[in-house]
């Protein structure tokens, strides 16, 4: 038996050789028998005694209409839902036997708050089936344990943190407190409490078992019709191509038989790369070695909540009257040399990594110093570059679905995301906002990228426990890809006059990489991590104000820039697009996109392009009806792949072409925009001439250009679409005639500003896949008036019937005091909603935010709802006064985006 503390003595008596950089990885070092019980902190696992395969444990179904593969938390939780949901010819192949790889050995942890809705709302449903649901369908224990879960502040931001997940949980229902150093005492006598700053404690927190839940999943499976088969490795996935060339899954191989089916979900955790592989899909994610230990029995631990310190990376798990040390460290060990044979068993923990949790464990808990250790546990755990699961349909493969990469949460999300996988796979689309786990978030250029995914799954693993600031940036992976602009358009700090360049990822000092040293772009970044107002407030503020007195130019080249043209790209504008975009050619239309259920997927602007000779990038070759898409760039591959879908599932006869890399884009924004570009552009700028709306290729400095009138900020102003190799050029003669007029270069923390002050939409912010247009305040862009169908319209026209149940309003407060969204609402002191976004609006010198509300007896929320109640927002516990708008209280009239200003 080992102590902790003679743990210390272990990793500076060892002699090892030094590990090569960025390479921490292992081959080796994991047992190749079955683990003993005692290794891992339940009662019970699933394993074979004998360790021996003895074949499926039942015949194989020559055909299913789903086919979920892997049986841990999520395949568990997919197969459930689905059969839940009446799919029950569903069928779920473990190459083992259930928990096998990952799930056995995991931590089970459940913590209800998170700075995310969505998370919030996926981890209640989580708890609802593993404490009810479960043992009401059953009658069989899951081995849930509501102990509460602590969150330890030692300073000030953290704390802040905590009380900001408090504020969103109150809109949820969740009970937390803040508690003192001396509550938290009270609370758990064995706590050291003499460096904090204070705790959140979460009374309905708890602990999964995962044999337990997975058994229990799989019994009610199999009670309403699926069927789940252990022992049988999947050899490979059929593939077809279908008449219009789309490929489409047919069948999963085994070497006990096949199963014919059109969906496969890949729920293999860390082996779902490989899996991937059979269907020629790519699933970026990497596997690392997670450790935790087990300590011998502790006198008094018994009934405390589990502990997260978030400060020391460590985490605590009750078991018992024993607990669970873990954590998050800068050098995890990477495991490249995936093995197909490890199942039960678990790497030898490597000391030297773990250490650095055991400080801070025996410094929150003293008693832990002579504690023994009665076993170590260490296995593998897959994790993503954003740290956030992968889900739903790939885009190489029609049918091949991925459930995975879900970095150690996978018991405590695996109900929510359980049954957004099922709605997903039976109805096509997920009912929650599930973007932030959509495989179709990540560019394609990325997905099989080694390097991105290394260096971004390491750092966020490395910063698991960090705090959430609302401007965190990565610093891995930097530059891999840049736009034409890149060389002018780098930070710019406005002390030094000078570009400050990003470097190479340094993986924190890791793994012998030398630490990137005078890194002035980290110091900048740094200064941004506050929840106050930033130092760059005022930076923002000059760009902000310089648009709305002046100009200023805005960088948009990271936009999505599609041609949607072919026989049938008339009919299938008309089904895609929620706005009439059959308008003359010349004519652009900002409109939305809709899925079945009539819940926004994209917003985006469309313009109809006139006949003409084709000039690539600028202008396609077709005849018949062409239209050009302009999308915003974070969510462009996502707009590309719902629109394949579409495409595919109509049988419309289009082509879809992406032109994105091959134009940069700026947009000028202000009161004098026409007169600088004017002077650049050879064409009439004039209201008459060149009106909102509308748009032309003109010559810019000597190229040609698409020029748009456009406003993502209220402003008169342009966007000029600009083939790449044009785009310096144009850039310096708009730069050279706006310089009289004092024009500056803006980013996105501006636009954030302009556009909410506004009040125009951002998607996956203000505008979701979880809101229909008429809740967003977006109705004038839907056809209804017409009877052309478009996807979605029925349910519009469901909705507008039966009146609204949730809106979109917004908000601003007399005080001075920054909101960065996930403020909760009140109204007449009744939650009723939460900020999805908020910013400083300067020029009406506000705080801004936009949030849905509903009723509470749930009703409409009709006009009269909004201008009878008193509202106001809670910010980190601080409760402000807010006034509540029906339409944007900066420019409601519209005149500035057409050149009226008095």
């Amino acid at each position: 038996m080992a102590f902790l503390r003679s743990a210390v003595w272990r990793v500076f008596s060892a002699v090892r050789p030094p590990l090569s950089p960025l390479c921490r990885t292992s081959t080796r070092s994991y047992s190749s028998e079955p683990t003993k019980e005692k290794s891992v902190p339940y009662e019970k696992t699933l394993k074979q005694e004998d360790g021996a395969s003895s074949g499926p444990t039942k015949p194989l179904p020559r055909s299913a209409d789903a086919v979920v593969i892997g049986g841990g938390s999520l395949g568990c939780q997919t197969i459930y839902h689905l059969a839940k949901m009446g799919m029950t010819n569903v069928v779920l192949l473990e190459r083992d036997r259930l928990t096998a790889g990952t799930t056995w050995h995991t931590a089970g942890l459940l913590w209800q708050l998170r700075p995310s809705d969505v998370e919030v709302e996926l981890l209640a449903h989580t708890r609802n089936v593993i404490s009810k649901d479960l043992e009401e369908e059953t009658g069989l224990h899951t081995g849930w344990i509501q102990n509460g879960g602590l969150f330890i502040a030692s300073n000030k931001q953290r704390l802040d943190e905590y009380k900001r997940l408090m504020s969103l949980g109150k809109v949820y229902g969740i009970e937390s407190h803040v508690l003192s150093p001396a509550e938290t005492k009270d609370l758990y006598p064995l706590m050291n409490v003499d460096d904090l700053y204070g705790t959140l404690y979460v009374p309905k927190d708890g602990t999964m078992d995962p044999a337990g839940t997975c058994t229990t999943l799989t019994r009610a499976a199999t009670a309403r019709g699926a069927t789940v088969i252990e022992n049988c490795p999947v050899t490979g996935i059929q593939v077809r191509t279908d008449d219009i060339g789309v490929k489409r899954v047919k069948a999963v191989e085994t070497q006990h038989g096949t199963i014919e089916t059109p969906c496969v979900v890949n729920c293999a955790g860390v082996w779902a790369t490989k899996l991937g592989e059979m269907a020629r899909v790519k699933v970026p994610l990497i596997a690392m070695h997670h450790a935790y230990v087990v300590t011998e029995r502790i006198e008094g631990i018994q009934n405390m909540p589990n502990v997260r310190d978030h400060d020391a990376s460590v985490y605590l798990r009750l078991q018992g009257d024993a607990l669970s040390v873990g954590g998050y460290e800068r050098n995890p060990i990477f495991w490249d040399e995936v093995s197909d044979k490890f199942a039960f068993s678990l790497f030898d923990l490597d000391w030297d990594v773990f250490m650095q949790h055991i400080e801070g464990a025996v410094n929150r808990v003293p008693a832990l110093e002579q504690t023994g250790i009665k076993s170590t546990v260490c296995g593998p755990e897959s994790f993503t570059a954003d740290h956030k699961p992968l889900m739903g349909e790939t885009p190489e493969v029609r049918g091949f679905f991925l459930g995975c990469g879900f970095n150690s949460a996978g018991m405590m999300l695996g109900g929510g995301c359980g049954r957004e996988l099922a709605h997903w796979i039976i109805h096509g689309r997920p009912e929650k906002d599930m973007y932030g786990y959509d495989i179709r978030r990540f560019h394609n250029s990325l997905t099989d990228n080694k390097r991105w995914i290394r260096e971004r799954s390491h750092e966020s693993y490395a910063k698991n426990y960090s705090l959430v600031f609302p401007f965190d940036e990565p610093l891995a992976s930097r530059n891999m890809r840049k736009d034409p602009f890149h060389q002018v358009g780098q930070w710019f700090d406005l002390q030094c006059r000078q570009l400050i360049s990003v470097k190479d990822y340094d993986y924190y000092g890791a793994y012998d990489v030398k630490r990137n040293e005078k890194y002035k772009y980290d110091e900048l970044l740094g200064q941004e991590y506050t929840f106050d107002f930033p130092p760059h407030h005022d930076v923002i503020k000059n760009e902000c104000l310089s648009c709305r007195h002046s100009v200023a130019v805005f960088d948009m080249s990271y936009f999505g820039k599609f041609y949607l043209t072919g026989p049938d790209a008339k009919k299938a504008a008309d089904w895609l697009f929620t706005a009439d975009v059959n308008k003359k050619p010349g004519t652009t239309v900002y409109t939305c996109m809709l899925n079945k259920r009539g819940r926004s997927e994209a917003d985006l602007t469309v313009s109809r392009l006139e006949p003409g000779v084709a000039n690539l990038p600028l202008a396609p070759e077709f005849s018949g009806d062409a239209y050009y898409l302009a999308i915003g760039g974070g969510v462009a591959e996502h707009n590309w792949n719902h629109i394949k879908t579409v495409l595919q599932d109509q049988g419309f006869r289009c082509q879809l072409t992406d032109h994105s890399e091959n134009m940069g884009m700026i947009s000028i924004q202000g009161p004098k925009s026409r007169e600088v570009l004017q002077e650049v552009l050879d064409t009439d700028l004039s209201n008459e001439a060149f009106p909102f709306s509308s748009h032309k290729v003109v010559i810019a400095a000597g190229h040609q250009v698409r020029a748009m009138r456009l406003s993502f900020v209220g402003e008169l102003g342009w966007e000029l679409h600009i083939p790449k190799d044009s785009c310096l050029p144009v850039y310096r003669a708009v730069m050279a005639a706006g310089a009289k007029h004092g024009i500056i270069n803006s980013g996105y923390r501006a636009i954030d500003s302009l556009s909410i002050e506004k009040g125009y939409r951002h998607w996956h912010a203000d505008l979701r896949p979880d809101d229909t247009p008429l809740e967003a305040g977006l109705a004038f862009t839907c056809k209804l008036k017409s009877s052309v169908p478009f996807q979605g319209r029925d349910m519009l026209e469901k909705q507008k019937k039966e009146g609204l149940k949730r809106r979109i309003v917004c908000f601003t407060t007399d005080e001075k005091v920054p909101m960065f969204g996930l403020e909760a609402i009140y109204r007449n002191g009744v939650p009723v909603g939460h900020l999805r976004r908020a910013d400083y609006g300067f020029y009406i010198d506000k705080t801004i935010g936009y949030g849905y509300i509903r009723n509470p007896d749930g009703g409409v929320v009709s006009a009269n709802f909004i201008k009878s109640g008193e509202f106001t927002l809670e910010r980190m516990g601080v409760v402000y006064k807010a006034k509540a708008h029906l339409k944007s209280p900066f420019d409601p009239e519209n005149k500035r985006v057409k050149g009226i200003y008095d």
